[in-house]
This record gives C-alpha cells, structure tokens and sequence, in this order.
C-alpha cells in the first residue's frame, strides 16, 4: 500500500545518534559508549519532564545540558572536549540506507518529510550535512508548537500543513514511545528497531517493525 506522505523521525532514525561520540572515541576513552548512551537518554529525559512541566526548552538548550551531565557522571571524559563533541552533533552521520530510500520513496510519488523534537537550525544541518535536502520536502520541528513529542499537536503538523487524514500518512521512528504516539494519533506507524529492543506501549502498536529502513524502498 502506499501513502500520500512518508514522515520520519530524525534523531536515531534518519541519524545516528552515537555518530559524534564515535568520532572522538579515543579522545573520550574506555567510557565511551556509556557515556554516548547517558547523553541521549538524558537528552530524551529532559524534553519529556519539561513536556509534563508545561515548559518549553529548546532542544539544542536540552542536548548541552544532558552533555554537561554526562561529563559529571563521567569524569574520565575531559570537558575540553564539550564544543568538539556540539560541533559534532550538527553533523550527525545518516544510516547508510537512508539516501536510496528516502530517493525511492519520492520517486513513488510520496512526500517526504521531517517530523522532530530537534530545533530548526539543529535539523537544517543535519540535513544539509547528510545532503538530503535534495530530496526531503519538509522538515517540521516541534519548535512550532513549543511542546514536544509524544503530544498530539506535534503529530498535527504533518496533518494539518498536508491537509490529510492520519491514516494516509505513514511514520517512521527508531523510538518506541514515538510510535506509540503516532499510532494514538492515527498515523501508519513504522517502528525502525535497529537495536533489536524488546517491544512496549502494547496498547499502541506499530503496523510494521523493521530492522532498518531498507524494506521501505519497496513501498511497503
């Protein structure tokens, strides 16, 4: 079946999170891959406690601060390395996968969009880093609505800017709590599980679970 629009998840999906640890690995040493992990959960962690707060933060605001806490559980890791490993994060790698399929999709017809708790100017690079801005059509940042995802407005972005009904939009997300909001919304969701995570949100199941976005090509 196809969909009017193909709307994905940036960070984790689109992008490798663990990209701008993995480039100053050395540097950072033996705690590495901890400390990468520490980052983004926090990262995650801080927009959902402002979500609850009814505050809003900038996401960017949000990623400095996980990286300061990071560097406080982890004193191995020099600090000196904080605006190295910022600069990174502007220029995430994309999964290999990701141009062909993105191509593939667009060339079906389909519209392909951004859907992203990042801040315009963090996505605007990313994707101009990745040079993907070629073939994405849309990047939305929940920087339009001040609150983050998993709330309704969020997802409303996509439906309202395309002038669509949930169920012709397919999204796709490395996050299963970011599907489970989508899927409550009333979007086709697509659970990219690259980490081969056991499933959860048993109430608000993805349609399809894929261990990459490769499949997707074949529209699927």
């Amino acid at each position: 079946m196809s969909y009017a629009a193909y709307v994905f998840d940036a960070y984790g999906t689109l992008f490798d999170v663990h990209a701008a640890v993995r480039r100053h690995a050395e540097a950072i040493g033996p705690d590495g891959q901890a400390f990468s992990e520490l980052w983004r959960a926090k990262q995650l962690e801080y927009s959902w406690v402002r979500s609850l707060m009814g505050v809003y933060v900038d996401f960017w605001e949000l990623t400095e601060q996980s990286l300061d806490h990071a560097f406080q559980r982890f004193p191995s890791a020099d600090p000196k390395l904080k605006k190295p490993l910022l600069d990174a994060y502007w220029a995430l790698d994309c999964y290999p996968e990701v141009p062909a399929v993105l191509k593939g999709l667009k060339e079906r017809g389909a519209r392909i969009a951004i859907l992203s708790n990042g801040s315009p100017a963090m996505l605007a690079s990313a994707v101009k880093n990745a040079a993907l801005d070629i073939i994405i059509d849309d990047v939305f940042s929940v920087d339009a609505v001040k609150a983050f995802k998993t709330a309704p407005a969020v997802y409303d972005l996509v439906t309202t800017s395309y002038r669509l009904y949930p169920q012709a939009v397919s999204f796709q997300s490395s996050n299963r709590w970011d599907v489970a909001g989508a899927t409550k919304f009333g979007f086709r969701t697509v659970w990219i599980n690259r980490a081969d995570s056991p499933d959860e949100y048993k109430d608000s199941g993805p349609s399809l679970i894929l261990p990459s976005l490769e499949s997707l090509q074949f529209g699927i």
